[in-house]
Order: structure tokens, then sequence, then C-alpha cells
């Protein structure tokens, strides 16, 4: 049997993690969330994810940091940004820095799952 791909959702704001986990159990993947950057990077669930979703602004360590960081220790791990704060150098770095894709909020959960489904298809 294989395993459910898991699906780490980043974002400092409580509504929008629960949404989201919510979202990506409904159609059969599992998901995790997680209020910091920190708190991804230490637990357990970091060596199994198979994608990240990431907002780009969070308190302490934000997305572009985070990437930067995913990039050095987990290269193969695909990270989605989504922000609710688009700005064109950001949307640059998060893109140049290999993320599979930039959603701006509000995005559709169609786009947030073409964007993941396209993610755990290059993995």
């Amino acid at each position: 049997m294989t395993r459910c791909p898991l699906i780490a959702v980043v974002d400092d704001d409580d509504s929008v993690r629960e949404s989201l986990r919510g979202l990506f159990r409904s159609v059969g993947f599992a998901a995790q969330g997680f209020a910091s950057a920190a708190a991804f990077l230490q637990s357990n669930d970091l060596p199994r994810t198979d994608c990240v979703i990431l907002d780009v602004r969070m308190p302490g360590m934000g997305g572009l940091e985070l990437q930067r960081r995913l990039v050095a220790s987990h290269p193969e791990m695909p990270v989605i940004f989504m922000t609710a704060h688009d700005d064109a150098p950001t949307r640059c770095l998060a893109l140049s820095g290999g993320a599979v894709d930039y959603l701006i909020k509000p995005f559709s959960e169609e786009a947030l799952l073409d964007a993941v489904r396209a993610a755990l298809g290059s993995k």
C-alpha cells in the first residue's frame, strides 16, 4: 500500500492552516499545520513531508528564508508560496529560488490543488 502524500502548511494564521488542512484531507492527502517556520523545521514531520505550502510573511523567519533553508537541506521538497501581500521582487525571489507556484490570497481551492498535484508530479 502506498503512503498518502504529506502536505505541510506553514502559516501564522490559524484559520488558514485549519482550512487548508481540511481541504487537503478531503482529497486524500495527509496534512499538517505549523504556526511558524521554526516549528516546521523542528518537527518530526519534516523528513517525510512531500510538499510545503508557505506564507511569505510570518513573524520570525519568513517564507523566503525557510525556502532557502529547505533548498539547502531538502532540495527535492517542492515549495508553493501563498501571500496576501504580493510584490514583484518577492515573487521573483520565490520563483527563482525554485518555488513550484506563487499564489495570491484569496486563491481558489482548485488553483492550490492544481499546484500541489503539479508539485507532487515533479517529485
